[in-house]
């Protein structure tokens, strides 16, 4: 039985409207706001190492993809990766990275467990909520994710799961990207550097 503090977040989540990321956050594309991903096992990021972007790795039952977080480019691609390699492995939950973070491994969030940053230096924050299960709900917060007030001042609904299953939400190390992946395609959220 849910207190009555727990009923009253609920009720308050359930209310919300998906909305658009506050400023300075934006979409990478407003037209396409996803990016189809057909059988999302989990991400991961990693850091481009000559231009400092973000990169996110992408791993599915088509093997292994890296994408261009700041434009959502495909940059490179593995169809076919050892098989001994294709799933998150290690205490670290990691695969080897391809194309530019080729001899790295990037730690992958996602089916098989793992997570993403959940905070950014700047306070930002996000929570994954369930109200009704088993439909997920993302909540990005300005003020640490107390969701004082109404949305849209300090807390926002972002991303409502009820299509497919999420599989991961967090941000980059840097701050600059929020994923939230599910089970058939990846949103990145993006926003400039910051002080």
């Amino acid at each position: 039985m849910l207190s009555d503090y727990q009923q009253q977040m609920r009720a308050k989540f359930l209310s919300a409207p998906v909305v658009a990321p506050p400023e300075p956050w934006r979409y990478i594309d407003e037209t396409r706001r996803c990016i189809p991903v057909g059988g999302l096992q989990g991400v991961g990021f990693g850091v481009h190492p000559e231009t400092d972007v973000d990169l996110l790795m992408v791993v599915s039952m088509d093997g292994f993809g890296l994408i261009d977080a700041t434009t959502g480019a495909k940059v490179a691609r593995d169809r076919h990766p050892d098989p001994d390699d294709a799933s998150p492995s290690g205490p670290d939950l990691a695969c080897p990275g391809i194309g530019v973070l080729a001899g790295t491994r990037v730690r992958i969030a996602g089916l098989f467990g793992g997570g993403l940053h959940v905070t950014t230096d700047d306070g930002w924050t996000i929570d994954v909520v369930a109200p009704e299960w088993p439909n997920h709900r993302v909540l990005l917060s300005g003020d640490g994710g107390a969701y004082n007030g109404p949305p849209g001042l300090t807390w926002w609904h972002l991303f409502h799961s009820d299509y497919s299953e999420l599989r991961a939400a967090g941000f980059s190390p840097s701050g600059r990207t929020l994923a939230i992946a599910t089970s058939s395609d990846v949103t990145l959220i993006v926003r400039p550097e910051f002080a």
